[in-house]
């Protein structure tokens, strides 16, 4: 880990737990209900954190040896890690292009559910803010893999440990990478 990257992720760290992490009872988009919620737009949308984000999640996806050309998830979530991923690696000299994963296939105009350049053929990390049942990013897989993209990781900034990563390795064969777990935000 170089001091650059241990730099940025321990300012994204206490940039989550400041602005992020919102205590009292909540609904998540699962359906099930918790003491508090990982607000993770309060920081991918943020003029700072959304830099930080991107390298740190580059840097992870990096360290983990995983190579990829492309990345992006399920919109909303994924869109800002993406986008951020993306100008991270174009600061870093790196050709890395984002893409949009819709809810639904669209029923008009080119009806692509996968949007922005083409994924198909290309190594893709598929990308969300955080994961409670893993559902959201199993869906941006399934749509990636229907328009000929080649899964190479799911990765997430915030994974909450309630089964998301058992789920989604088993289900789609690749590895689910985080980069902060729900202990370093203190929420145990």
């Amino acid at each position: 880990m170089t001091q650059t990257f241990a730099a940025d992720r321990a300012r994204l760290l206490e940039l989550i737990k400041e602005l992020a992490v919102v205590r009292g009872k909540v609904i998540l988009s699962s359906g099930k209900e918790a003491d508090y919620y990982i607000d993770l737009r309060r920081i991918t949308l943020h003029h700072e954190a959304s830099r930080l984000a991107g390298r740190v999640m580059l840097a992870m996806l990096e360290d983990a040896g995983i190579e990829f050309e492309s990345a992006g998830g399920l919109t909303m979530g994924a869109d800002p890690v993406g986008t951020a991923l993306m100008h991270a690696a174009t600061d870093a000299g790196r050709n890395i292009d984002a893409f949009v994963v819709r809810k639904l296939q669209k029923s008009y105009g080119m009806g692509r559910q996968v949007e922005g350049p083409d994924v198909n053929g290309r190594d893709v990390v598929v990308l969300e803010d955080t994961s409670t049942t893993g559902g959201s990013a199993l869906t941006a897989v399934e749509a990636v893999r229907k328009a000929g993209g080649v899964i190479k990781a799911v990765a997430v900034i915030v994974d909450r440990d309630t089964g998301a990563k058992e789920r989604i390795e088993a289900e789609t064969g690749v590895p689910y990478l985080f980069a902060f777990g729900k202990d370093e935000l203190g929420l145990d």
